[in-house]
């Protein structure tokens, strides 16, 4: 079976245009072969798409929560983390295209590879598509992981401050570690140090990788 076509039954749909699901399987190192673009085109605008359809599903959800706590659970949702476990969860590595000297070097295991890989193919279904088609995909393999999230989660930064407030530490600092990526489409990894734990995270953006090295400490603190 092809890439493309177990692309598309992982998706549910058949393209009318399949060269944007061609590009949206395509990672930036295998850019430019046979004439396919990379995948970051199609992410920008998966990206916009996924949270439009989360944001909608969560006020129909949770009807009667306010913004402070809508905004929490959207950016659980839709952080790199989940979305790389949902692309994992859905074998999405095995059908991207990558070069071969990266995938030797393990770029198909990397959450963002796999997190912006699933934008991508979000932005190409709804490209193709429309709405609908993309809502119904990603209400399929987003479903499990809304259902868990009965309670608003807690902003692993300020989690990691309040645990460190009780046990009177100093407050978390955070180094940017290394800038990487072009402008349109940075690489940021970020660590934050509490004692003599350390916890890295790699994001789009400074915040979001704050975010998950603060999320990776805390999964290494004791409760």
């Amino acid at each position: 079976m092809s890439r493309l076509e177990a692309a598309q039954r992982l998706l549910g749909h058949r393209f009318t245009r399949p060269g944007l699901l061609a590009e949206a399987l395509t990672h930036r190192s295998a850019a430019g072969a046979q004439g396919i673009g990379s995948n970051e085109r199609l992410e920008f605008i998966g990206d916009r798409v996924l949270g439009l359809v989360v944001a909608e599903w969560l006020i129909e959800r949770f009807p009667h929560e306010q913004e402070g706590k809508l905004g929490p659970r959207l950016a659980a949702l839709v952080s790199k983390p989940a979305l790389a476990a949902i692309a994992e969860d859905n074998a999405l590595a095995e059908v991207l295209n990558v070069a071969r000297g990266e995938a030797k070097r393990g770029v198909l295991t990397q959450a963002t590879v796999l997190a912006d890989a699933l934008e991508a193919i979000i932005g190409a279904l709804y490209l193709d598509a429309g709405l609908p088609a993309a809502q119904a995909f990603i209400r399929r393999v987003m479903g499990t992981v809304m259902e868990q999230q009965s309670i608003p989660p807690k902003d692993p930064k300020t989690a990691l401050q309040e645990w460190v407030l009780k046990r009177a530490l100093p407050l978390p600092e955070y180094v940017l570690e290394t800038t990487s990526g072009p402008s349109h489409a940075p690489n940021f990894i970020i660590s934050v140090r509490v004692a003599d734990a350390l916890g890295r995270g790699e994001a789009g953006s400074k915040r979001a990788a704050e975010q998950g090295a603060a999320r990776a400490l805390l999964n290494m603190l004791p409760p």
